[in-house]
């Protein structure tokens, strides 16, 4: 092989190699079922110029057999009239016209069957561009899930990258050493400035109101007996004085306690009064 010959091998084996990379599998399957369907418009034209010869030629051949049987007439005529050599001439035309039919009505059947089997091919050839297309969806459909299935794996195998975790554990351990300092920092700064024990306090305040309401709620509730009534506090006995007042209270104080009882008096003869009612 000449130094030309494999120069030639080499540039096309290239090109080759280019071609076959720089294809696109979806455009490439636009472009054929693009190219199915011109076909397709195509073949329908021919297909339609076929059925146009066939309805010509049936035309014709009815026509022809018109004209022989027209001419069929005019011997008849002739021969009611007397003219047998006219109605021979008449016979000559009208076997001409017979022989034009039958010649046209052999190339119609002919051509029926032709258009009959170009019908045939055209339905296939529709069908199996329609096949083409849907095969093309699914195609396109599965060259889209390989290439996310590709970018995936693509993903995955960058994060399989150690550093990439190494540097997520130190910065975790970094944050867990920040916090602990800043806790510590807390407890010393409450240590100096006494508010530990306030702290202390203030939770137990709270807790003791918890506590308080939950008790209230589930007395509420029916869950605990209702609270007992206070203990009554045992009356003071003191001893009176002159005017019925306590020994020892001031005039000021008697006067005022005087008016509280007969108002106290007087509330609880209107409320007895009412009651009645």
């Amino acid at each position: 092989m000449g130094i030309f010959a494999r120069l030639a091998t080499l540039i096309k084996s290239n090109l080759n190699d280019l071609i076959s990379r720089s294809e696109d599998p979806e455009k490439m399957l636009n472009q054929v079922v693009i190219d199915m369907a011109n076909q397709l418009i195509e073949a329908k034209k021919q297909v339609a110029v076929s059925i146009a010869d066939e309805k010509r030629l049936a035309k014709q051949a009815e026509q022809e057999a018109a004209n022989a049987a027209e001419w069929e007439r005019r011997a008849m005529l002739a021969i009611k009239a007397g003219d047998d050599a006219l109605a021979k001439e008449a016979l000559n035309r009208k076997k001409e016209h017979d022989q034009l039919a039958a010649t046209y009505k052999d190339q119609w059947q002919k051509q029926k069957q032709a258009v009959d089997q170009l019908k045939t091919a055209l339905r296939l050839l529709n069908n199996k561009i329609e096949e083409a297309k849907r095969k093309k969806n699914v195609l396109i459909a599965r060259k889209k899930r390989a290439e996310a299935q590709k970018a995936i794996q693509e993903t995955m195998s960058g994060l399989n990258n150690a550093s990439a975790f190494e540097t997520f554990d130190r910065m975790s351990n970094k944050i867990d050493q920040i916090e602990a300092e800043a806790e510590a920092a807390g407890e010393i700064a409450e240590q100096y400035t006494g508010d530990t024990l306030a702290h202390r306090f203030g939770q137990l305040e709270a807790t003791a109101g918890a506590d308080d309401e939950l008790l209230a709620l589930k007395r509420k509730m029916g869950v605990l007996p209702p609270e007992p009534p206070p203990a009554a506090t045992p009356p003071q006995v003191r001893v009176a004085g002159a005017g019925g007042a306590p020994t020892g209270m001031p005039q000021a104080e008697q006067d005022e306690l005087a008016a509280a009882i007969a108002e106290l008096e007087a509330e609880e003869q209107r409320e007895q009064a009412r009651m009645k009612r």
